[in-house]
């Protein structure tokens, strides 16, 4: 027995369990009584079971016929749906965007995005992947991702479309007790916790260049992939850091943040996030995109 059944005989099922009168149904289908009998009856064969018992005077759905009855229903508005659904998908307001982020621009203006975007266009469902920039483009090689926010040094984004978020300096982050006051000669004999460079190799690159343009060969610590962890093992006590300065968001006991100090100041490293998105990514990529370079304000 084959078990597909095409829309037009559940179409027919509903209608009569609707009105219960075979004549009134095929009134409402626009064909007349005799082959609508003859579809019901095939249907039930097909099925292996009767859905309505039959008098001379009245139809009733027999239990299988009432328990298919609010499936079917379901079946057909969904059915009904799929051509709104297909062109929303095509112009980018139905779908699905899988959205990678690093932890730093979810100290920032990333959860303000998500919540506008949300309400701007609620038919586009965003599943969210915390990840560094290199898990990121992996991900993006494995078509798992569709779109994401990296972190980088200024003019070293991805080989991706890009939409630039913003460049931000970085500041240090010191273990309290933290003076006021930063010797510049002091803060070079000091321990550095960093990020490994396979995850940011730009931005490492960087912060070990400013280093040795001013002499200093940076005694790295310890390294570690989030930057939050960076910060509290920081507030352990293991060394200082350069964080970007959306970091000082994140207080934590035992924290505290400056800005780099004296000939420091003029020369600090920055960093820049970047929306990257992959070639043929779906259009709900292209809404976000909008969303996001008109400052998260609506498309």
């Amino acid at each position: 027995m084959n078990p597909e059944i095409d829309l037009r005989a559940w179409r027919q099922f509903a209608v009569l369990a609707d009105t219960l009168h075979f004549g009134r149904a095929a009134q409402r289908l626009h064909m007349t009584q005799p082959p609508l009998t003859l579809a019901i009856q095939q249907l039930e064969r097909r099925l292996g079971t009767p859905l309505f018992e039959r008098t001379r005077r009245s139809v009733a759905l027999t239990p299988a016929g009432q328990a298919l009855r609010a499936p079917v229903q379901a079946l057909l508005q969904q059915a009904a749906a799929l051509p709104a659904l297909a062109r929303g998908a095509a112009r980018g307001e139905q779908g699905r965007l899988r959205l990678g982020f690093v932890s730093t621009v979810g100290y920032g203006p990333l959860p303000g995005w998500l919540r506008g975007f949300r309400e701007a266009w609620p038919g586009i469902a965003v599943e969210l992947r915390e990840a560094t920039g290199d898990v990121q483009l992996e991900a993006f090689g494995r078509g798992e991702l569709d779109a994401g926010f990296v972190l980088h040094a200024p003019g070293h984004a991805p080989a991706l479309p890009l939409l630039s978020i913003g460049v931000e300096p970085l500041v240090l982050a010191l273990p309290e007790p933290a003076p006021r006051r930063l010797r510049t000669d002091e803060l070079m004999q000091q321990p550095l916790v960093i990020f490994p460079r396979g995850i940011a190799p730009s931005l490492y690159d960087a912060v070990l260049a400013f280093y040795h343009r001013h002499g200093a060969t940076p005694a790295i610590a310890q390294e570690a992939i989030q930057m939050q962890t960076i910060v509290n093992l920081v507030s352990a006590g293991l060394g200082i850091a350069l964080v970007p300065r959306s970091m000082t968001l994140l207080q934590r006991p035992g924290i505290a943040y400056r800005a780099l100090p004296g000939a420091w100041a003029a020369d600090a490293p920055s960093c820049e996030t970047s929306l990257v998105w992959r070639a043929g990514a779906p259009p709900a990529v292209d809404r976000f995109v909008e969303f996001v370079r008109a400052g998260g304000a609506g498309a």
